[in-house]
C-alpha cells in the first residue's frame, strides 16, 4: 500500500533497459541497419523482443530487490514467537480465502512508516512484507484489511500484467529513441556535404548511440506517467479485495488510521522505493507520477460500494 513496488519496478526497468541497449550495441546484436537505412520490420521485432526481456528480468528481480532495499527479514515458519506466528496465521488464512494454493513469504522490516506491500514474480514466489510502525500503530482487524489488499494485487496477478505493459512501453520507447537517434545521426553527417553538395561524412555511430541512450531516458518520462496510471487503478481493486477478505469496515479503517500517519512518512527515501508505499503525495504534474490514488479517493470509493 505505501511504500510500494511500481517505482522500483520502473526504474530497475530502465537501468536494465539501457543496459541491454549497449550490451546490444557492443555485441553487434542490433543489425536492423541497411544502405537505404532502418529496415523498420526487423527494427519493431527487435525492440519488442529486447523490451519484454527488459521488463521479465525487472520482474524476476523484483522479490529480490526489495528484500535487499528494505532489509526485509522473512519470517520462518516454524518460528515459535507468538506475534510472528500470528501474523503468519493471518496471512496464511486470508491467503487460502483468496484462493492461493501456494503462501506467499511473509516478512517485516523495521521501519517508523505505517506500510505494507506484497511483490514477486508470480502467485507461487510473492513476498507480502509489513513495517514495524504498521504493526505498531493499526489494531489487528485493520492489519487484516492491510494484508487483505497486497494479497489482492498478488491474486490480481498486478506484477505480471504491470510487466507486459512495460514491456509494450519499453518496446515503443526503443523504436522511437533508435529511430529519432538515427535521423539526428544522419542529419549531422549531411551537415559534412561539401559546397556542391557532394561527399557526405559517415554517420558517427558512437554519437548516435549516446542521443539513443539520452532519448531513452527522457522517453521514459511519459512511459513511467502511463505505468503510474495502471498502478493507481490497480489500487482501487486491491482496496476491493481487502473488503472482501478483510470487510469493508476494516479497509476503510485501515485507511483513515493510514491518512492519520501521513506525516510520519519519511520524505528523504529514495525515489526508487516510493511504489512500495501504500500510498503516496503529489501535487501539480507530480500527480501524474503517483503510484497510488489520494487516500480521500480511496475511501470514498469504499464508501461509496463500487468495486
Amino acid at each position: 500500500m505505501r511504500f510500494g513496488r511500481v517505482m522500483l519496478f520502473v526504474l530497475l526497468n530502465i537501468v536494465v533497459m539501457v543496459t541491454l541497449s549497449i550490451i546490444a550495441a557492443l555485441l553487434g546484436l542490433d543489425r536492423y541497419f541497411t544502405a537505404r537505412g532502418l529496415n523498420y520490420p526487423m527494427l519493431m521485432a527487435f525492440c519488442l523482443v529486447w523490451g519484454m526481456g527488459g521488463a521479465l528480468i525487472s520482474l524476476l528481480l523484483s522479490r529480490i530487490m526489495a528484500k535487499m532495499a528494505l532489509g526485509v527479514e522473512v519470517i520462518d515458519p516454524g518460528t515459535q514467537d507468538p506475534r510472528e506466528q500470528e501474523l503468519l496465521n493471518v496471512v496464511h488464512r486470508l491467503a487460502t480465502d483468496a484462493g492461493l494454493s501456494t503462501m506467499p513469504e511473509v516478512g517485516v522490516y523495521n521501519s517508523p512508516e505505517v506500510n505494507a506491500f506484497a511483490t514477486g514474480p508470480t502467485r507461487s514466489r510473492s513476498l507480502v512484507a509489513v513495517s514495524t510502525g504498521l504493526l505498531q500503530r493499526m489494531e489487528m482487524n485493520e492489519v487484516r484489511a492491510v494484508l487483505g489488499h497486497e494479497l489482492g494485487h498478488v491474486t490480481n496477478g498486478d506484477m505480471v500484467t504491470m510487466t507486459l505493459i512495460q514491456g509494450v512501453v519499453n518496446a515503443f520507447v526503443m523504436f522511437l529513441s533508435k529511430v529519432i537517434a538515427f535521423a539526428i545521426a544522419t542529419a549531422m553527417a549531411d551537415r559534412g556535404r561539401d559546397d556542391k553538395g557532394r561527399g557526405s561524412a559517415p554517420i558517427s555511430w558512437m554519437a548516435y548511440y549516446l542521443i539513443e541512450i539520452v532519448l531513452q531516458i527522457v522517453l521514459m518520462i511519459p512511459a513511467m506517467m502511463l505505468v503510474c496510471w495502471f498502478s493507481r487503478w490497480r489500487e482501487f481493486r486491491a482496496d476491493a479485495a481487502g473488503a472482501r477478505l478483510a470487510g469493508r469496515r476494516n479497509m476503510i479503517a485501515a485507511l483513515e488510521t493510514l491518512r492519520g500517519e501521513l506525516g510520519r512518512v519519511d520524505n528523504r527515501t529514495a525515489p526508487a522505493l516510493q511504489t512500495l508505499k501504500i500510498s503516496s503525495q503529489g501535487t501539480g504534474l507530480m500527480r501524474f507520477f503517483m503510484s497510488h490514488p489520494p487516500l480521500e479517493e480511496r475511501i470514498a470509493r469504499l464508501q461509496s460500494g463500487a468495486e
